[in-house]
């Protein structure tokens, strides 16, 4: 039975095996999604030097992480989950990155809450590159004009997209076509590939892996 530390290892190394096979140019960064598992399961990630984890909850987040900033000065804490509007004062606060930016009204408020308290956050549009009506997330078609809106209008720090391609499908093809737009957007960043399809995720040009169960275990929920 491996450990946390030792999981993601492993991870790493297949990572680095498909870069090195393929010869390609991006290493992507690994988010450990640390949503549920308690501080105890996360140190040994910490210890070890790990600096990227997400989280899903305003609330769970800030019970969890407020105190570790404080040992941990170079810890990157990344927004993963759905965001309302009424939270993103405490998420800008707390978080490095969010990944989940998916409406103007979010948008307005991350603007709004970044003059007040002076600070400017990394973020990503999510995109709902399926068009699936259970998801939020901006579709393709009405991207530019958002992305527009954001960087013009806003002044936000678009870094790049963030898409959750459908359950048992073929996600490559999924990353293919927003990797591409990424490109005509001029975007550096792709927060693309979990624990079942990250293996195709680096090789389609991710730089930012949501890994959750396939490090810390399935979840007691």
């Amino acid at each position: 039975m491996h450990t946390c530390s030792q999981r993601l290892d492993l991870i790493k190394n297949k990572v680095k095996e498909i870069i090195d096979k393929k010869q390609l140019k991006t290493v992507p960064n690994i988010i450990a999604i640390t949503k549920t598992f308690s501080l105890n399961t996360i140190t040994p990630l910490l210890e070890m030097g790990h600096i990227h984890f997400g989280e899903n909850k305003i609330q769970e987040a800030e019970s969890k992480w407020i105190g570790v900033r404080n040992k941990y000065s170079n810890l990157q804490l990344h927004m993963v989950g759905k965001l309302q509007s009424n939270k993103a004062k405490k998420a800008i606060k707390l978080f490095d990155y969010i990944h989940s930016l998916d409406s103007v009204k979010l948008a307005t408020k991350i603007c709004q809450y970044e003059k007040e308290l002076n600070k400017k956050i990394k973020l990503f549009i999510q995109v709902n590159i399926a068009k699936e009506h259970q998801k939020s997330g901006i579709l393709l078609y009405d991207l530019d004009k958002f992305y527009n809106y954001c960087t013009k209008e806003l002044s936000l720090n678009i870094i790049g997209l963030m898409c959750l391609p459908p359950i048992n499908n073929n996600s490559s093809q999924y990353f293919k076509i927003f990797k591409k737009k990424s490109e005509e957007l001029n975007l550096t960043d792709l927060s693309m590939g979990m624990s079942s399809d990250y293996e195709q995720a680096t090789l389609n040009g991710s730089t930012f892996l949501r890994l959750g169960t396939i490090i810390f275990g399935e979840r007691n929920i």
